[in-house]
């Protein structure tokens, strides 16, 4: 297993329509860690596993829905949840909503709605998680409105960086990649675009480097040069004119010099 992918957990009692969304979903790249027929089994593989994301059907077996699952998941910690249902009366609509889903998808469902699915909702908890974070009090509670996929209020193809506590998501293709922020050893940046160079992969982002270190919380990142950022957990020797991190000898700019000196304690 790698740990890069998004996992979802699909809650489906219907067999054959949870088989086809497991494959797709695989064919995505992304990992399913388990489909659940019923509300029960749901809960107990929730806990079994570490769930990114779950697409839930309202009616399915057992003597809880998927609404009051879902529920009882959010309960246990918060994930984004997408429903998928044949359902689209009012009643169950107003039900659902108090969930606070990031989309409600009506069956039958196509794999591109699907896709901005899964994007809206890991954006929207992104989004959440940094309005929270800007709190002196206690955080705000942001709700999503339940809507159709199809319309979408954000530009997703703006979103190809999004960070959750410790991670971020990086979009790559159609699908967005989780990265432990800890792994990320350099970034480079190449005209519009920079490289965001891993303990085992490289991903580009149509960003600047700029945007990206003022997209992300973490503050072992310096800035070493206009067109490199580096991790300083990954820093192994440097002088004045260079930083070698992982092996790689990354040049130092002398207007940058004094900001990289000052991330270090002198005794």
């Amino acid at each position: 297993m790698t740990t890069d992918q998004l996992q979802i957990l699909i809650v489906e009692d219907e067999a054959i329509l949870a088989l086809d969304l497991r494959a797709q979903l695989q064919q995505e790249g992304y990992r399913v860690v388990g489909i659940a027929p019923s509300g029960e089994r749901a809960i107990a593989l929730f806990a079994e596993h570490r769930v990114d994301l779950v697409l839930c059907d309202i009616s399915i077996k057992g003597e809880i829905d998927g609404i009051e699952t879902a529920r009882q998941l959010l309960a246990q910690r918060p994930v984004p949840l997408i429903y998928l249902t044949a359902f689209s009366d009012a009643a169950t609509l107003e039900r659902a909503r108090q969930t606070t889903p990031a989309s409600y998808l009506v069956k039958p469902v196509s794999l591109s709605q699907l896709r901005v699915a899964i994007e809206l909702a890991i954006s929207n908890i992104a989004i959440s998680q940094a309005k929270s974070s800007t709190q002196l009090s206690s955080p705000e509670v942001v709700e999503v409105p339940v809507r159709p996929l199809g319309v979408a209020d954000r530009d997703l193809n703006r979103d190809t960086l999004l960070q959750i506590d410790d991670y971020l998501f990086v979009k790559n293709n159609y699908q967005f990649v989780r990265v432990l922020l800890a792994d990320v050893q350099y970034l480079e940046a190449d005209s519009a675009y920079v490289t965001l160079v891993t303990t085992g992969k490289k991903y580009v982002l149509r960003l600047s480097l700029t945007q990206v270190l003022e997209r992300i919380n973490f503050p072992r990142f310096v800035r070493l040069h206009r067109s490199y950022a580096v991790n300083l957990g990954w820093v192994e020797a440097f002088n004045e004119h260079e930083v070698t991190v992982a092996g790689q000898p990354i040049p130092m700019g002398r207007s940058y010099r004094d900001e990289f000196i000052s991330r270090f304690t002198f005794r």
